[in-house]
């Protein structure tokens, strides 16, 4: 009994022995992911999110010019939703006329105050010259009068004739004084009519203009198209928010999305690779399956800063080559632009590539065995890097750090070739076994 017992703790320990070995290489065996060092052009990227807008578009206007009107801003109270694709004289806004018409009353009022005093002047006006031309006729029947006198006076003495001579004068002299006065007074008239007539013909007109201008407060598209709201230092335009006018009052627009732009920001690390003209790939997030072509249409000379952080970005415009009915405005893009292309270069995945203070190197598949590689790195993009020296093509490299990775001794590249890319050796710092590693994999932009 004892020797059965003990043949069966025998075969347990076997059996969880070869439990144990199949379970620790399996895992083993997964960590043993491997990628092939690849040779050929390699593109330099620079990747970007943006934001699609139309290259034109058909701005809906609110009413201009009521800046001067004492009117600085307009609220919306109505407004289409956005994407609502609207026909020519279709309703697309409403604006709040609670200031335009307390302005209109106020101008009203001031209408009809300059219409009273219109009304009063021409009255005074018609008095005064009545009473003047009234006066110059009494006045002719005094000369008249006075000339008869002077007339009968022939066979009076001499100091009576005389003495009439001077009444018919002196009658004369005052008709012509009141015929000049009254002249000068009808040009006064004159004058105080235009002037209450302009007072009032301003008020007239001014008041005609609000209400031209009222019903421009209901906006309607001016064509065919789809409504996108319209953006401002404030934010985007929708129901609630204010139309500063002075600007130019726009409240929605018409986007011709047979032309799209993809409108991005790249860093000020990055911004001197970037070209007018350089080719770009194109995703859309809402539809990964979708790729698109473009060229870069224009990049900013000045750089700004983007809200709550200290990085300065400079604004890039997308040109899309293709035209797709999916692409709205206002959809997010990623954009890859590439700057420049490396002909005959080898190249491997970014994760495969590990870097110290010291040393780059790689983990490559040498026949059954692994090494640790030092490799030369160049120039890198958001998946790939370039490796100048240390690996071939087709060579085997693994993308996780193996167990015993401290331990391994690395294979340093001949000084030659060190001094061929100026690098210094790597003997006096490299990692003894059970050393603590700092090493860290290499990251895109990194330097290197």
């Amino acid at each position: 009994m004892k020797q059965k017992k003990v043949g069966y703790i025998i075969a347990g320990i076997f059996v969880l022995a070869i439990v144990a070995y199949f379970i620790f290489s399996r895992n083993d065996k997964s960590q043993q992911i491997t990628v092939k060092v690849k040779k050929g052009t390699f593109p330099i990227e620079v990747t970007t999110t943006g934001e699609l807008f139309a290259k034109s578009s058909e701005k809906i206007r609110g009413p201009l010019g009521l800046n001067q009107m004492q009117i600085y801003s307009v609220k919306i109270l109505k407004l289409v939703q956005e994407g609502t694709k609207v026909d020519s004289g279709d309703f697309v806004a409403a604006l709040d006329q609670s200031e335009i018409n307390s302005k209109m009353k106020e101008v009203e009022t001031n209408r009809d105050k300059a219409l009273t005093q219109l009304t009063q002047r021409q009255l005074d006006s018609s008095l005064n010259l009545r009473r003047l031309r009234d006066d110059q006729i009494n006045m002719k029947y005094d000369l008249e009068q006075k000339k008869t006198i002077k007339d009968q006076s022939i066979y009076e003495p001499p100091a009576t004739r005389r003495q009439a001579e001077i009444e018919m004068e002196k009658a004369q002299r005052t008709l012509e004084q009141a015929q000049k006065s009254y002249d000068l007074q009808y040009r006064k008239e004159v004058a105080n009519m235009d002037d209450a007539n302009s007072t009032y013909s301003q008020a007239q007109r001014k008041l005609e203009q609000m209400q031209d201008k009222i019903k421009q407060f209901n906006i309607f598209a001016p064509k065919k198209g789809m409504v996108i709201y319209s953006r401002n230092w404030n934010g985007r335009q929708q129901e609630g928010s204010t139309v500063d006018t002075w600007g130019d009052c726009t409240v929605a627009e018409l986007p011709d999305l047979s032309k799209m732009i993809s409108r991005t920001y790249v860093n000020e690390i990055d911004i001197s690779k970037v070209k007018t003209g350089q080719e770009v790939r194109i995703g859309i997030d809402a539809f990964p399956d979708k790729k698109f072509t473009g060229k870069v249409k224009d990049v900013a000379n000045v750089g700004e800063q983007l809200p709550n952080t200290n990085a300065k970005v400079f604004e890039v415009n997308i040109l899309i080559n293709e035209f797709d009915s999916i692409l709205r405005p206002s959809m997010t893009s990623k954009n890859t632009i590439i700057t420049a292309s490396i002909n005959n270069v080898m190249f491997a995945p970014i994760e495969a590539v590990i870097s110290n203070d010291t040393v780059t190197y790689v983990f490559k598949k040498n026949g059954s065995r692994v090494i640790k590689q030092q490799v030369i790195a160049g120039e890198s993009n958001d998946n790939e890097i370039i490796l100048k020296s240390g690996v071939k093509e087709n060579d085997e490299l693994l993308l996780l750090q193996p167990e015993n990775a401290d331990k391994m001794k690395l294979v340093e590249l001949s000084p030659e070739e060190l001094k061929k890319f100026e690098v210094k050796p790597a003997s006096k710092n490299i990692l003894k076994p059970n050393a603590k590693n700092t090493s860290k994999m290499i990251k895109p932009g990194s330097s290197r």
